[in-house]
């Protein structure tokens, strides 16, 4: 058994095209083989193993235009069209794809509140931080649709068990299980969708269909979806409690999780490009083995410039490197787990930017404990008022995201945008102010004497920043680690996760003031980067062994960064299905 290197082709060429070459060239590849019949080959030669590419050009089997007189007839070539590269899918199709996803993240907002909210919530967020770094590596070998699809599975019949449970105790663990079932399956990207998976693999199935200098517009429609559907969440089920039952709250997300799950299942394709290649492979092998059963032995590489074949025919069988690579999955798990934290101590960036991202998130957390108590005492709003609150931060979402997508297509017109990950935080060093204006705002008009619209803007106002600091959080990690963006995103969204929590269950809306002070001192971060990121990426270990090897084909499209987005988004998807 050898191990050769591929052969790599055309970047026209058309892997079904070449397996149907012969039947196209019949009569010039009769002639071939009547040159070469003294070449022969039979089963019990050596088998050569080649590294396959989406970009391998195959080669075309022996014989099977002209075959033997009592020789069996040779089996249907496969439809290799299905393993394509998703980089290589029609527009229309990925756009068609990221707006399902988003419309699915919107939905997945929709979330319960209730009595036992607060400490519902915590062992919700306690799953939502756990989940993505156990789950995340199963996405490596089995791709993304399994997970999408039994993470639906387990978001719908948790939902199922919310409504119907008579214990407290019954609803706490429904709680925990949806946040881990959520943090797999919204996750999609491009269908996405499930709910709660969102969370972390929505981002990773953008990074699968979109090259890193097209990913700005999706990922700026996915994170603006998330927060509209966290707007949604209060306002839609405060209307479902005022006029019905709690427990149809729960009921209505487990039909729309029901009805997502079967689109997933129907329309989801497969997004992760190595799974794609390695069923590629074993397709490919399968039919290999079914052409020498049939007694056509050997296959032969050429092309329109080589026709007249004077190469050798050789036995082959494919192989995939990243199959080859890939540490076993004990270890996998170990090493996303423990990495996150390693890299939470010991590099700044990381540090830094998981304390900004945690405290806004904590914000939004904050805002489901203070916008009811405030309007409900202040204003006097029932439940369904002090819902559509909430409509705020929808709207805010609304702006941001357009705002988001046509600053970065100005910046890049006018010359402005830098190729740096800093490039990244110009926008926001300006942006991200807006959301401690919009705390300050909030603290200093939530009076009966002030017109409720004047605090509700504040709301909207906070959201923009947020958003802001989010989508700059994620794409700067991403581009300042690739290969460890994973790592980086994941102990950002732990750190999020867990102290969305604590805020959320012992500070008082009272201290919006306070709060507003953290939040002007942390929007030092993006200036401090801007300024300085440059120097302290060199100093880091990580980032330096990234450039180093920046200029490998999967180092910045492969599962470095598919799996950094995934995770990034799933503590997302997680705050808005809380509520």
């Amino acid at each position: 058994m050898h191990t050769v290197p591929n052969q790599q082709s055309d970047p026209t060429s058309d892997g079904v095209q070449a397996l149907e070459y012969n039947r196209e060239h019949g009569d010039q590849e009769g002639q071939q083989h009547k040159d070469q019949r003294s070449h022969t080959l039979d089963s019990d030669q050596d088998v050569e193993y080649l590294y396959l590419n989406f970009d391998t050009t195959l080669p075309h089997p022996m014989g099977i235009s002209s075959p033997q007189p009592g020789q069996a007839s040779p089996p249907p070539c496969p439809n290799l069209t299905k393993y394509a590269s998703p980089f290589l899918w029609a527009e229309s199709r990925k756009t068609v794809v990221t707006i399902i996803s988003c419309c699915v993240t919107a939905m997945s907002a929709y979330a319960a509140g209730s009595v036992v909210y607060n400490l519902g919530i915590s062992l919700y967020t306690l799953g939502f931080a756990i989940a993505p770094m156990v789950l995340a590596p199963f996405s490596e070998i089995n791709g993304r649709r399994p997970i999408f699809v039994s993470s639906g599975l387990v978001f719908t019949v948790c939902l199922i068990g919310c409504g119907a449970t008579e214990s407290f105790a019954g609803m706490l663990v429904a709680r925990f299980f949806l946040g881990v079932g959520g943090c797999k399956l919204p996750c999609l990207v491009p269908l996405l969708l499930y709910y709660t998976t969102f969370s972390t693999m929505v981002g990773g199935v953008i990074s699968d269909i979109y090259h890193a200098e097209h990913r700005n517009v999706p990922m700026s429609c996915f994170s603006g979806a998330v927060l509209f559907g966290t707007g949604l969440g209060p306002l839609i089920p405060g209307f479902i409690d005022y006029h019905a039952n709690w427990r149809w709250i729960h009921y209505s997300q487990a039909i729309a999780s029901a009805v997502l799950m079967i689109v997933l299942f129907v329309f989801l394709n497969e997004t992760r490009g190595s799974v794609l290649l390695s069923r590629k492979a074993k397709a490919l092998n399968k039919y290999y083995d079914a052409l020498e059963s049939a007694g056509y032995v050997g296959v032969v590489f050429c092309s329109d410039n080589d026709i007249k074949g004077k190469q050798q025919p050789r036995r082959i069988r494919w192989k995939v490197k990243s199959d080859e690579e890939r540490e076993s999955i004990t270890k996998m798990i170990t090493i996303s787990c423990v990495r996150p934290f390693h890299l939470l101590f010991t590099e700044p960036v990381v540090f830094f930017f998981s304390l900004w991202v945690s405290f806004s998130w904590a914000v939004l957390y904050l805002q489901f404990i203070a916008i009811p108590i405030v309007f409900s005492t202040n204003y006097h709003f029932n439940v369904e008022q002090t819902g559509a609150v909430f409509a705020a931060v929808s709207i805010g979402a609304l702006l941001a995201t357009p705002l988001s997508i046509y600053q970065e297509k100005f910046a890049m017109r006018v010359g402005k945008m830098s190729s740096t990950p800093e490039g990244r935080l110009y926008f926001t060093c300006v942006e991200s102010i807006m959301l401690p204006i919009g705390l300050f705002w909030f603290g200093w008009t939530s009076f009966s004497s002030v017109p409720w619209i004047v605090p509700t803007i504040a709301v909207g106002c906070s959201t923009i920043g947020i958003f802001s600091i989010y989508l700059a959080a994620f794409n700067y990690l991403a581009d300042t680690y690739h290969r460890y963006a994973s790592s980086a995103i994941a102990a950002q969204s732990f750190c999020s996760s867990r102290l969305s929590k604590c805020y959320g269950c012992h500070i008082p809306a009272a201290a919006s003031s306070l709060l507003g002070g953290i939040g002007v001192l942390l929007t030092i971060v993006p200036w401090v980067l801007v300024f300085y990121g440059p120097q302290i990426r060199a100093r880091s270990k990580f980032a330096r062994n990234h450039e180093s090897t920046l200029g490998s084909s999967e180092t910045w499209l492969g599962s470095l960064t598919r799996h950094a987005i995934e995770i990034k988004i799933s503590k997302n998807v997680g705050f808005a299905r809380q509520h």
